[in-house]
């Protein structure tokens, strides 16, 4: 059973950055061939996806994230990262990874806060 720990979260002034990393233990072979993204989930709301990476390293990312985050993998560490600058306060939420589409059960994640 793949265990995927999210690090790198955090307590942040608005316009701050961060930078998140997953990691995969087991497993390893499923997750560094396959799409993987970083997904949130903002108290009282649905798990979202936020970007994913393919294995080939092209990174597709929702909405307005594109301009703010930036989502990349390094498969000889069986890592992914995600980049977010100018953070704002609705970024405030737990951040997970995992396949795209979902294959693992989901790790504890990892909280950002964002102050405004």
């Amino acid at each position: 059973q793949v265990q995927l720990v999210e690090s790198g979260g955090g307590l942040v002034q608005a316009g701050g950055s961060l930078r998140l990393s997953c990691a995969a233990s087991r497993s390893i072979f499923i997750f560094s061939t396959n799409t993987v993204g970083w997904y949130r989930q903002a108290p009282g709301k649905q798990r979202e996806l936020v970007a994913s990476i393919t294995r080939g390293g092209t990174a597709n990312y929702v909405g307005s994230m594109k301009a703010r985050f930036t989502i990349s993998r390094d498969n000889a560490k069986n890592t992914v990262y995600l980049q977010m600058n100018r953070l704002r306060p609705e970024d405030t939420a737990i951040y997970y990874c995992n396949t795209d589409p979902i294959i693992f059960g989901w790790g504890q994640g990892t909280q950002v806060t964002v102050s405004s």
